[in-house]
């Protein structure tokens, strides 16, 4: 008996390795290239010459020590070489760059690696991710970077696997399967590197899934520890690191209500960072499932760890504090944004802080020796959740109407899910004394739900609210406003005095993640398609480059010889192109071209001209659906079909506009598509799961409504981009995703 329980623990053992092309153990470090990246390199980020890791170094301030290109003279930066990305769908990721290779990431987590200098690719790793996976993305097929150590590259697929690559060839070491792929979790976050570990989150709150974070051996793969954010739903212990912890925040959860079943959320897709002062591991942790707190938890409770911020021991994963910056959490107000490590002189004393701009519109300056907050100041006008912080308590001072599910009310927030800042990257520069937001200014309402269509469903957002009539009204004046009121900014804001120094305002939002430099540098790209450069303690723009496309990724710097040069990768996409449809506002019009732009002073390269603007009439199928119909078919695509295509399905310039979707016109071609899965190899499912083919026709019949009341009221605010050259070639059909 004694043999066979050792045999089966030696199989469960073997079972549990990561597979692997060669023997995973091999050593790949060396004393140049990727091989070279250890730990004293990603702590200090050392001379500049190298961008090592996705925020530079591990306080992750996006802030480079090199001079050469500077505020005197950025107005003579060039493109020095491009290269075109093969998928059109949103660009997050920050190049890094180590010994004259640059590596980079595109959606359906694909690698990139290229000669810096030149712009040769030298090879290109794609995991094969299945494109029915795309579903179970909230906020489009993206990636944000990868991480090096020691030789490899570490990259979080969009089906949720840890790949380690050998650098030199981008032949795969190993693969792990991260998470359950029978529920809806995604990774789309960079990897981190600590202490020969890799750390890795993921995603799917909206659709119901439990988060944690896990640590993995980096030479082999096997899992060293797991921490889950929020409690187990069954109430039983995981076995794992955070198992004293949960016993603990098990109270602030109701004993009933939906996380039971959907999980509870908390999702850490994004903001993992390592203190090398404290050897402290920061986890930026994310929204409830559902959002909607009433439901989630019965209105009761903090629903600890959501929205917070927790410190872990990178050893083992135990608990070390935290600190819940939206409570209660009911809007999507989550923590997983960018986090700076730095230390400030806060009332005469020398602290060290971490600092972060989430979601909910405060700008947080937080003690990172222990959890205490320092600083809660609003860094976007109108912030209507809260008017500010209880400085003794740490938490909000909060507006009762904002708990929609209290009031039974609609609740016009500002900020939205949407965000006041979302994932795109922060920067601080420590001679400044300044962290660049990229904000931006986008209000929506919350409102419960009203019926059995609310109810979680196997596909789509599973959120707790009325999506149905979460659409623009049939108001010109009204939609117009929403665009005009939709605005992007770029806020300098001074964490010890606890306000914005200067500001630069954008007609549109989504606009680029910030990198800063010792050069008085600050570097963002636009939505409306410029990559731009701003003195960092005045504001004043120094540098436009037009680029041809929007841009949401933020930029690095390194040097190749005697030379300086600036990456940044351009490309729309993300959660709000999809989903705000007519608010994109001007954004709409800009062709999606994805492109990895490497800039030098001097440069001389010229970009391609990009297509011209689709801005003929669309000739819409004749409109014959009743108001009941339309009403039925509006409700089904704000459930199902918005958050990809736009409310009011606007389009977003990303994914197809359906109001311009030839499959308009031919319901066998419009069932093919929804229901027999016609396009389900590019990632659009079938969604036969949740509705009938008479349900299908419905959202048509809506769309084609839509379509014609946009038209007569809007004029060009529906008009969309050409496909890109690829799309027009194809003989299917592309009318809906």
């Amino acid at each position: 008996m004694r043999f066979g329980w050792a045999l089966l623990a030696a199989l469960a053992l073997t079972s549990c390795k990561a597979a692997t092309d060669e023997p995973a153990a091999a050593d790949r470090s060396a004393a140049t290239g990727v091989g070279k990246v250890d730990a004293a390199l990603l702590t200090t980020g050392g001379d500049g010459r190298d961008w090592a890791m996705t925020g530079y170094n591990y306080a992750e301030q996006r802030f480079s020590p090199l001079t050469q290109i500077n505020a005197g003279n950025v107005g003579q930066l060039g493109l020095a070489w491009y290269a075109d990305m093969p998928d059109a769908r949103g660009q997050e990721a920050t190049p890094i760059v180590i010994d004259g290779k640059l590596f980079v990431t595109g959606p359906w987590s694909k690698v990139f690696a290229y000669d810096a200098g030149t712009g040769k690719k030298l090879w290109e790793f794609d995991p094969g991710v299945n494109k029915e996976k795309g579903v179970h993305a909230c906020c489009d097929v993206v990636n944000r970077g990868v991480a090096a150590w020691k030789g490899r590259l570490y990259l979080g697929t969009i089906d949720g696997r840890l790949i380690a690559l050998d650098a030199a060839t981008g032949k795969q070491d190993w693969s792990v399967q991260t998470t359950d792929n029978s529920k809806p979790y995604t990774i789309t976050g960079a990897p981190r590197v600590v202490k020969g570990m890799v750390m890795i989150g993921n995603g799917g709150a909206e659709f119901g899934v439990r988060g944690y974070v896990t640590a993995y051996d980096a030479a082999t793969g096997a899992k060293k520890w797991r921490f889950y954010t929020v409690p187990n739903p069954t109430g039983a212990p995981d076995g794992e690191a955070s198992d004293a912890a949960m016993a603990k925040v098990a109270p602030t959860w109701s004993k009933n209500g939906q996380w039971k079943q959907s999980g509870g959320g908390g999702t850490v897709w994004d903001s993992i960072v390592y203190d090398a002062e404290l050897d402290q591991l920061y986890l930026g942790v994310g929204n409830g499932s559902p959002w909607n707190h009433g439901l989630r938890s019965e209105g009761q409770g903090d629903n600890l760890f959501l929205s917070s911020i927790v410190a872990l021991k990178p050893d083992t994963g135990q608990y070390v504090w935290h600190y819940q910056e939206t409570p209660g959490e009911t809007w999507d107000f989550t923590a997983t944004q960018p986090i700076n490590l730095a230390t400030l002189n806060i009332g005469g004393q020398p602290r060290k802080v971490l600092m972060q701009a989430p979601k909910n519109g405060f700008f947080y300056v937080v003690d990172r020796t222990k959890g205490k907050l320092l600083n809660a100041g609003q860094f976007i006008p109108g912030v209507n959740w809260a008017s500010g912080y209880d400085m003794k308590t740490g938490r909000p001072i909060e507006n009762p109407e904002a708990r929609y599910y209290k009031t039974g009310k609609p609740f016009l927030a500002t900020p939205s899910a949407i965000a006041a800042h979302n994932w795109q990257p922060m920067s601080f520069n420590p001679q400044a004394g300044l962290a660049y937001i990229p904000a931006q200014i986008v209000g929506s309402a919350y409102l419960n739900p009203s019926s059995p269509l609310d109810a979680p469903k196997p596909l789509g957002f599973n959120v707790g609210q009325d999506l149905g009539n979460a659409m623009y009204p049939r108001d010109a004046v009204a939609v117009k406003q929403a665009i005009a009121g939709a605005t992007g900014r770029l806020v300098a804001w001074d964490p010890v005095a606890n306000k914005a120094r200067w500001t630069v305002d954008y007609p549109t939002p989504w606009n680029g993640g910030t990198m800063t430099t010792a050069g008085n540098l600050v570097f963002q790209g636009t939505a409306l398609g410029e990559f731009r450069a701003y003195a960092a303690d005045s504001g004043k723009q120094l540098f436009t480059y037009p680029v041809g496309t929007g841009i949401m990724a933020g930029a690095s710097t390194f040097m190749i010889g005697n030379e300086q040069y600036v990456a940044v990768l351009a490309g729309r996409g993300g959660a709000l192109p999809l989903s705000i449809g007519y608010a994109i506002g001007k954004a709409r019009d800009v062709p999606n071209v994805p492109r990895l732009l490497v800039f030098k002073l001097g440069g001389k390269v010229q970009l391609p001209g990009t297509q011209p603007q689709d801005s003929t009439p669309v000739n819409l199928p004749e409109n014959k659906a009743t108001p009941q119909q339309v009403a039925q078919g509006q409700a089904l695509f704000g459930r199902y079909c918005q958050v990809c295509h736009g409310a009011s399905a606007g389009g977003g310039g990303v994914l197809p506009n359906l109001q311009r979707s030839p499959a308009l016109a031919d319901a066998d071609t419009w069932k093919a598509i929804l229901i027999d899965g016609m396009l389900k190899d590019r990632g659009m499912v079938s969604f036969a799961r949740v509705l009938t083919p008479e349900q299908a026709q419905l959202i048509r019949l809506y769309v084609i409504d839509e379509a014609h009341w946009a038209q007569k009221n809007l004029g060009g605010a529906t008009k969309t981009v050409a496909p890109a050259p690829e799309a027009q070639k194809s003989p299917v059909p592309t009318g809906v995703r």
